[in-house]
C-alpha cells in the first residue's frame, strides 16, 4: 500500500466544498476529496483543481487510506441524515484519535449528540460553523469549530491558515465543547437576519417616507459604509441598489417575498427555550414570514388604509436620524445575541471566549464589520461583561444615537411604514434600562386566576405569597416555576 499523502480529507464537492479544497491547496495542504457521485471527483480534478496537489478518491475506504494520521475528514454535505450516513460509512476505516468534522449548517443539538456518539466509538468529532459563502470558502471564511476539545491541536494549523484574517489574526479560534461551534454559527446567522432586516427598514424609510430614488439610496449606503456602519452588508446593499438591468434598478423587479433556511428561526426558538429576550432577531424572522404572505398582503392593501401623509424632504437631519436608528438597533441586536450565548454557555457548561467570537466574525463572514472590533475590545477590557450595553463605548454610542433613533421610529409610525426591528430594539432598550416594569400587575393577574403566587418588594427575595383576591378562592396555590 502506498504511503498516505493527504493532510486533510473532504467529502462533498458542491461549490463550498470545492472552494475550501482550493483554499487549503493554496496554503500548502494536500487534500484528498470524495463525492457520493464519483464522477464529480474526476470532473473537479480535470477542471477547477487542474494543476493543483488535490488527490481524488473512488470510495470512502480509498479516501481514508490516503490520509496521514490522525485522519482529518470534513463533511460538507446537506445537514441532517446525510451527515449521520457518511459518519457510519467512515467508522470502519478510522482508527482511535481520527477526527470527523461536520462543516455543514447543522443544528447544534445534532452536534451535541454526534460528539458523544463519535467519542464513544473512540474517535473525535468537530462541528464547525463555516461562514462567508462561496467567496469566503475560496479566499478565507470565518470558521467556528467546537466539539471534542482534543481535536483542536490536530486541526488548528489548517483551520487558522485557511480562515480569513483580521489585522493579521485568524478569524478562527476554538469555540467550546460539543455543540458550541454550531451554536455560535446559529447565533451568527440570527444576527445576520437582524442586520439584513434593519438595513431593509432603513431602505424602506428612505424610499417610502423620504421619496429617495434607488440611485440616491445607493449613494447614501456607500457614504454610511465609510463610518460606524462600515460592514459587508452595507457595502453589498449599496452595490445592489446601484445595479441596473435594461436601464432599470434590478431590485425593483425582485418579488418582495423573503426566503429562509431556518437558522434564524432556530435562534429565536433557542431564545424562547432559554427565556432570553432576543426580540430583534425574532422580529426579523417574523418579518420574512409576513413578506411571504404576498397574495394576502395584496388583498389587504385594497381593503385596509393607513395614514395619508405627504413625503418628507430627504434632508441631512433625517438621514442622520435613520443612520442613528440603524446603528443603535444594531448594538441592541448584538447585545441580545451575546445574552443568548451567555445563557447557552450556562445551560451546556461551555467555556465560550466572547471576545474571540467577535474576532471570528470580524472577517470572512456575512456579518463582518468594523463594529465587531468594538465588541472584541469591550470583552478584552472586561471578560465578565454581562451585557454590551454596560460597556462605556456602547453606552455612549447608544446615548449619542438615541434622539435620532426615537425620531426615526416616530417618523415610521406617522407614515404607516412598518419597522418591526427598529421598534422592538427600542422597546427592549427602554425595558432593559427600566428599574420597574408593569410585571407586578402581570404577577397579580397570574395569582388572581391561577394562584401562581408572587414575590413582594417589602419581603426577602425568594419568599412567595398568594392572595385570596375574591374571598372565595381558598388558600391553595400553585407551585412556582419558570417555563
Amino acid at each position: 500500500m502506498a504511503e498516505p499523502v493527504g493532510d486533510f480529507g473532504l467529502i462533498g464537492l458542491a461549490v463550498m466544498g470545492q472552494n475550501l479544497v482550493l483554499n487549503m491547496n493554496d496554503h500548502g495542504f494536500t487534500v484528498v476529496v470524495f463525492n457520493r457521485t464519483v464522477s464529480k471527483v474526476s470532473a473537479f480534478l480535470e477542471n477547477e483543481a487542474k494543476g493543483t496537489n488535490v488527490v481524488g478518491s473512488e470510495s470512502i475506504a480509498d479516501l481514508c487510506s490516503k490520509l496521514k494520521r490522525p485522519r482529518r475528514v470534513m463533511l460538507l454535505v446537506k445537514a441532517g441524515k446525510a451527515v449521520d450516513d457518511f459518519m457510519e460509512l467512515l467508522f470502519p476505516h478510522l482508527e482511535a484519535g481520527d477526527i470527523i468534522i461536520d462543516g455543514g449548517n447543522s443544528h447544534y443539538p445534532d452536534s451535541i449528540r454526534r460528539t458523544k456518539y463519535v467519542e464513544e466509538k473512540g474517535f473525535l468529532f468537530v462541528g464547525s460553523g463555516v461562514s462567508g459563502g462561496e467567496e469566503g470558502a475560496r479566499y478565507g471564511p470565518s470558521l467556528m469549530p467546537g466539539g471534542s476539545t482534543a481535536a483542536w491541536p490536530a486541526i488548528q494549523e489548517i483551520f487558522q491558515a485557511v480562515s480569513a484574517k483580521s489585522d493579521g489574526e485568524p478569524c478562527c479560534e476554538w469555540v467550546g465543547e460539543n455543540g458550541a461551534g454550531h451554536y455560535v454559527k446559529m447565533v451568527h446567522n440570527g444576527i445576520e437576519y437582524g442586520d439584513m432586516q434593519l438595513i431593509c427598514e432603513a431602505y424602506s424609510l428612505m424610499t417610502n417616507v423620504l421619496g429617495m430614488s434607488n440611485d440616491e439610496c445607493a449613494e447614501q449606503f456607500k457614504e454610511w459604509n465609510k463610518g460606524v456602519l462600515d460592514s459587508y452588508l452595507i457595502e453589498i446593499t449599496a452595490n445592489i441598489l446601484a445595479y441596473k438591468e435594461d436601464g432599470d434598478t434590478l431590485v425593483t423587479k425582485i418579488m418582495d417575498k423573503a426566503g429562509q433556511k431556518g437558522t434564524g428561526k432556530w435562534t429565536a426558538q433557542s431564545a424562547l427555550e432559554f427565556g432570553t429576550p432576543v426580540t430583534l432577531i425574532g422580529e426579523a424572522v417574523f418579518a420574512r414570514a409576513l413578506s411571504s404572505m404576498k397574495a394576502e398582503r395584496v388583498e389587504a392593501s385594497k381593503y385596509l388604509s393607513g395614514p395619508d401623509v405627504p413625503v418628507e424632504k430627504a434632508d441631512a437631519g433625517l438621514l442622520k436620524a435613520i443612520e442613528d436608528a440603524l446603528y443603535a438597533s444594531k448594538i441592541i441586536s448584538y447585545a441580545q445575541g451575546y445574552m443568548l450565548l451567555r445563557e447557552a454557555a450556562k445551560e451546556f457548561d461551555w467555556n465560550l471566549n466572547y471576545g474571540g467570537i467577535a474576532l471570528m466574525w470580524r472577517g470572512g463572514c456575512i456579518i463582518r464589520s468594523k463594529f465587531l472590533g468594538d465588541i472584541r475590545n469591550a470583552f478584552k477590557a472586561n471578560p465578565k461583561l454581562t451585557n454590551l450595553l454596560l460597556d462605556k463605548f456602547f453606552k455612549d454610542a447608544i446615548e449619542n444615537a438615541q434622539s435620532g433613533w426615537r425620531s426615526t421610529v416616530g417618523l415610521a409610525v406617522k407614515h404607516g411604514v412598518p419597522v418591526p426591528a427598529f421598534t422592538s430594539a427600542l422597546s427592549f432598550f427602554d425595558g432593559y434600562r427600566a428599574e420597574t416594569l408593569p410585571a407586578s400587575l402581570l404577577q397579580a393577574q397570574r395569582d388572581y386566576f391561577g394562584a401562581h403566587t408572587y414575590e413582594r418588594v417589602d419581603k426577602p427575595a425568594g419568599e412567595y405569597f398568594h392572595t385570596n383576591w375574591t374571598g372565595t378562592g381558598g388558600n391553595v396555590h400553585a407551585t412556582t416555576y419558570t417555563a
